[in-house]
C-alpha cells in the first residue's frame, strides 16, 4: 500500500539516508523502484526490510552479515530480540511492521508477550506512548492509511477495555471522583481511556463520557453527578472557536473544578484559568494522581 520516498524510510527505520544509498549499492539489500527523473520511491516490502535490519544491525550484527542472511533467516532473528521485554525497539519494529501488513496476529503476540512480562502499564508507557509518536509521523507523511490507523487503534482500545474491566481494587480513603470525556469534534480515545485504567488501578471513582461531549452537556452532568476533576484529553486542532476561546468557555462553565486537560493542542494554550491543570505526558499525569 506505501509508496515512500528515502527521506519517509529515513524517519521511519531511523537509518540515514545516506546510509540506505550505501547499503543498496554496496550489499543490495533494497532495490528501489525509479520515477521518470531517477527519483527513488520505495514499497511496504522494502520498509520492513529496513525496520528489520535496523533490527539486527542495533542488536550488533554487522551489515555484511546481515546481506548473508535469507529473509527467513532474518525474520527469525527479529522474532528472537523481540521476545526480550527490555528490547523495546525490537518490538516497537514489529507492531509497525504489523499495522503496515493488517497483520492482527503478530500485533496481538507481540502486545500480549509484553503484558505477561511487563504488566500492562508498564507495556502501554514503555511501547505504546513511542508507538503512537511514530504513528503520528507516519500519519503526518502520508506513509499510513486511515485503514491501517484503524486497524491498529481498534486492537489498542479492546486492549484497554479488558483491563479497565479487569481492575477491580478495592476503593482507596479519600478517593475522588473524575469525570472523563472528549471534546466535541475529538475522537482520539486511546490516551483517555489508559487515563480511566490508571484511575481505577489507584482506587478512584471514573465516570467515562467518551468522545465529542458539547459544552452543555458537561454543565448539565456536573449538575447531575458532580465530580472532584474533570479530565479531557485535547490531540485534534480546534479550527473554531480555537484552543484557547474553547478553554475559557470550559473553564467558566464548571467554575469551582479542577478541570485536567491534556494532549497537543493542550501544550498550545497560550492562556491558563486558575482551574486548569496542563499536564504534558503520562508521566505528569501519574506523578499528579500520587499525590491525591
Amino acid at each position: 500500500m506505501g509508496d515512500y520516498s528515502i527521506k519517509d524510510l529515513e524517519r521511519l527505520s531511523g537509518i540515514k539516508a545516506h546510509t540506505i544509498r550505501i547499503w543498496e549499492k554496496r550489499y543490495g539489500l533494497v532495490e528501489p523502484g525509479r520515477s521518470d527523473t531517477n527519483i527513488r520511491h520505495y514499497n511496504d516490502s522494502d520498509l520492513k526490510k529496513l525496520l528489520n535490519i535496523s533490527t539486527l544491525n542495533r542488536n550488533g550484527l554487522k551489515i555484511s552479515k546481515i546481506a548473508q542472511l535469507t529473509n527467513s533467516d532474518i525474520s527469525a532473528l527479529v522474532e528472537k530480540f523481540s521476545e526480550n521485554p527490555h528490547n523495546t525497539g525490537s518490538q516497537l519494529e514489529s507492531l509497525y511492521m504489523s499495522m503496515i501488513d493488517l497483520d492482527e496476529e503478530l500485533f496481538e503476540k507481540i502486545i500480549n508477550r509484553a503484558i505477561i512480562q511487563m504488566g500492562f502499564e508498564r507495556m502501554y508507557i514503555d511501547i505504546m506512548y513511542p508507538f503512537f509518536n511514530r504513528m503520528g509521523i507516519m500519519w503526518q507523511t502520508g506513509t499510513i492509511s486511515p485503514a491501517q490507523e484503524h486497524f491498529v487503534s481498534n486492537l489498542i482500545r479492546q486492549k484497554c477495555l479488558v483491563a479497565i474491566d479487569s481492575v477491580v481494587p478495592p476503593e482507596k480513603p479519600g478517593a475522588k471522583t473524575f469525570t472523563l470525556f472528549l471534546p466535541e469534534n475529538e475522537l482520539h480515545e486511546l490516551g483517555l481511556l489508559f487515563m480511566h485504567y490508571v484511575l481505577k488501578k489507584r482506587g478512584h471513582r471514573v465516570i467515562y463520557l467518551g468522545a465529542m461531549l458539547p459544552l452543555d452537556n458537561l454543565v448539565a452532568i456536573e449538575k447531575f453527578k458532580p465530580s472532584d476533576y474533570w479530565l479531557a484529553s485535547i490531540v485534534t486542532a480546534m479550527e473554531t472557536p480555537g484552543i484557547d476561546q474553547y478553554v475559557k468557555s470550559l473553564s467558566q462553565a464548571l467554575p469551582g473544578k479542577k478541570i485536567i486537560l491534556t494532549g497537543l493542542q493542550a501544550e498550545k494554550l497560550k492562556i491558563q484559568p486558575k482551574n486548569i491543570v496542563v499536564l504534558h505526558n503520562i508521566k505528569g499525569f501519574i506523578d499528579f494522581i500520587g499525590q491525591l
